[in-house]
């Protein structure tokens, strides 16, 4: 897929597609979360639905096997590869194409449910997401995804990788923190009078694994903002240092038998125009 030179955030893209593409052994920890999105998504046979950033699939087969007619949409096509043998193993068809949250390649009103799991709050720009998203949908249709709060674990690295990343340019126009779309106000004034019946749900994912400095090294090789980070740092190793001891400490906070509890939020709402 070719990203519009045009788009201010062309090399960010670029950068997530080829760093995103390791996180497929990652993505058995949110199967369960994914039944839980497609459930509160009240997903029905028939219905045209749309995951927005599926990764390996995992949203949009469980969506398919309730019935639903299914597309797929993420940057990478090494997670596309996956979605499709997931869904041939799965015994589901399912339309995934390699595209972008901010430039969604399907009509207006074409869709009944827009779902992300954790996918459309990586795209920089809130508003261009939200406009897209609500776009493809259709008049009375339900707009739902999962997102991390900012106070909990999921929302608190993303500050922690912002304290430890490089500084960006000067006068360059800067993405949106993932973190702020788990903030119920701030999902409220993105949507405004363009939903109604806007309703949130709390949950958590429970990720196994033998102790805080196991679960650091396998987020540093599937998490695609901690491996971009984690590359950029080899050059200064007591930096990096720092960033792992602290990281490790926030686990602790969240560890606890040999698990990882990461809270996150569900929201769904319905367009309204």
């Amino acid at each position: 897929m070719t990203i519009a030179l045009a788009d201010p955030f062309a090399r960010l893209k670029a950068s997530e597609r080829e760093h995103w593409a390791s996180f497929a052994p990652a993505a058995i920890f949110s199967t369960v979360p994914a039944a839980k999105l497609v459930k509160f998504a009240q997903v029905s046979p028939g219905q045209r639905v749309l995951d927005v950033g599926c990764g390996t699939g995992v949203v949009a087969i469980t969506a398919a096997r309730r019935g639903a007619k299914v597309s797929g949409l993420d940057l990478s096509p090494d997670l596309l590869h996956r979605a499709r043998d997931n869904a041939v193993t799965a015994g589901v068809e399912i339309d995934f194409l390699e595209g972008d949250a901010e430039a969604l390649p399907y009509p207006d009103a074409t869709f009944n449910i827009v779902l992300s799991q954790f996918g459309h709050i990586f795209a920089p720009r809130p508003e261009v997401a939200v406009r897209e998203m609500l776009r493809v949908l259709k008049l009375g249709g339900r707009l739902v995804f999962s997102a991390w709060p900012p106070e909990h674990f999921g929302g608190r690295q993303f500050g922690l990788l912002a304290r430890y990343a490089p500084p960006p340019a000067p006068g360059a126009e800067q993405p949106a923190s993932p973190a702020s779309w788990g903030d119920p106000n701030i999902i409220r004034e993105r949507l405004g009078s363009t939903v109604t019946s806007l309703l949130f749900e709390r949950d958590i994912m429970v990720v196994a694994s033998l102790s805080p400095q196991h679960t650091r090294i396998a987020q540093e090789k599937t998490i695609g903002p901690l491996a971009k980070l984690i590359a950029a740092l080899h050059s200064d190793p007591g930096k990096l240092a720092r960033l792992r001891t602290e990281y490790e400490e926030m686990i602790g906070e969240v560890f606890e038998d040999n698990a990882l509890h990461l809270h996150f939020i569900m929201a769904r709402a319905v367009k309204a125009r």
